[in-house]
């Protein structure tokens, strides 16, 4: 009986995998290496990296790029553990990654931008492409280049086509979506002016608030960032000659200013910014939150509430955003983190909706003004369609 169980629960598992990698498109890496003379590196100093699915038929001249996601290292201890793994090294990252949700190349799974140039950037200087140091620390060899990756990339992809793109969308999951922010203006500056050009942010909308105890410890985070990659100079002037650069790296003091069209992506209890931002391990010593972090079935009465608090905090923070039909969000209760490049939370028969809308729909009429989408969830645990995330153990090590 217990062995018949288990060949059930093998195959069940055989076949979701199956229906996972029918789903996805593997698509091979692609190394800068011309980037090298121009100080364009890894924190290792190795080539940057992308991987290119070219577009076909009505899609030739349209692009997508999408950029990877991971953190950031706000000292040299911390950018130094990423020299050894793809977060730091692209001798370290896949050869192939496969492409789902908003890349893929399926128009069942993707039916407004299967057909377009999609380019996923690998993530790999640890500042969401905002640093820039001219010296390398002779002991470290570490590299802070993370601007001078971005400006490599968008001229090799302009020299592939992308000058002459019909439409353009710059997005990014997490650390990504930070990206597609922070550079957003910038994107659409490199691109013909009569194009359609827009961002969209996934899970990217972090947000200054408080952490359990009271303390700014994001703020102080992000600061370190700035610091550590010299990134002042290249976050948008239209904030930095307002706001000190560390607040320059949270999108609420930047989005208003931002004249681009822009999406965001965003859960409300995003599962980053509540591991990391309300409730991180140096505001949590012994360990309360630990349980709640990695399920939020798990969580207690009093964690919840917190959890209600830190959602009326990120969406007082979106207020700043207004009701522009250039500005757009799909803002779920899911307990979630990056939901456009995962099938399951894009477009399936059982993706997380607001108003009986799919992300995919939703970021595609907006994309295409068929139509406006603002719209804000009812608070936990109110959707049912939500794909509530459950984290593995070693995840509550990881973050700031």
């Amino acid at each position: 009986m217990e062995g018949g169980r288990i060949r059930q629960w093998l195959n069940l598992l055989v076949c979701a995998l199956l229906s996972l990698m029918a789903e996805a498109s593997y698509v091979p890496i692609t190394y800068l290496q011309n980037a090298v003379a121009k100080g364009a590196v890894c924190l290792d100093g190795s080539p940057p990296g992308y991987h290119f699915d070219r577009g076909s038929g009505t899609g030739i001249n349209n692009w997508l790029v999408a950029f990877e996601g991971g953190g950031w290292c706000n000292n040299v201890t911390t950018c130094l553990s990423r020299k050894t793994n793809h977060l730091g090294s692209s001798k370290q990252m896949a050869k192939q990654i496969a492409f789902s949700g908003i890349m893929s190349n399926r128009p069942m799974f993707n039916p407004d931008f299967y057909n377009w140039n999609r380019i996923k950037v690998r993530y790999c200087d640890g500042s969401s492409f905002t640093g820039d140091v001219e010296a390398v620390n002779p002991v470290t060899k570490l590299h802070f280049r993370g601007a001078r990756i971005f400006a490599a990339v968008m001229e090799d992809l302009l020299a592939k086509g992308m000058k002459n793109a019909r439409n353009a969308i710059i997005s990014g999951c997490s650390a990504g979506g930070l990206t597609a922010v922070l550079h957003c203006d910038r994107f659409k500056a490199l691109l013909p002016r009569e194009a359609r050009v827009k961002c969209v942010s996934d899970a990217g909308y972090f947000i200054n608030a408080r952490d359990v105890t009271g303390a700014y410890h994001i703020q102080q985070y992000f600061s370190q960032v700035v610091a550590t990659h010299g990134s002042a100079r290249n976050l948008p002037q239209s904030c930095t000659s307002r706001l000190t650069p560390k607040l320059c790296f949270f999108p609420q003091y930047l989005v208003s200013h931002i004249t681009t069209p822009i999406f965001f992506v965003n859960a409300a209890y995003d599962s980053w910014q509540i591991k990391n931002i309300l409730a991180p391990g140096v505001a949590d010593p012994e360990g309360h939150w630990h349980s709640c972090k990695l399920d939020i079935n798990n969580c207690s009465p009093d964690q919840l509430d917190l959890m209600q608090g830190f959602r009326t905090e990120f969406l007082r923070a979106l207020t700043v955003l207004g009701n522009s039909s250039y500005k757009g969000m799909f803002i779920d209760s899911c307990y979630a983190h990056c939901q456009t490049e995962m099938q399951e939370t894009w477009l399936r028969n059982d993706s997380p909706e607001l108003e009986k809308t799919t992300i995919a729909k939703a970021v595609a009429d907006w994309f295409y003004e068929r139509r406006t989408f603002h719209q804000i969830d009812c608070p936990y645990p109110c959707n049912p369609t939500c794909h509530n995330r459950v984290l593995e153990p070693q995840d509550n090590h990881q973050g700031v």
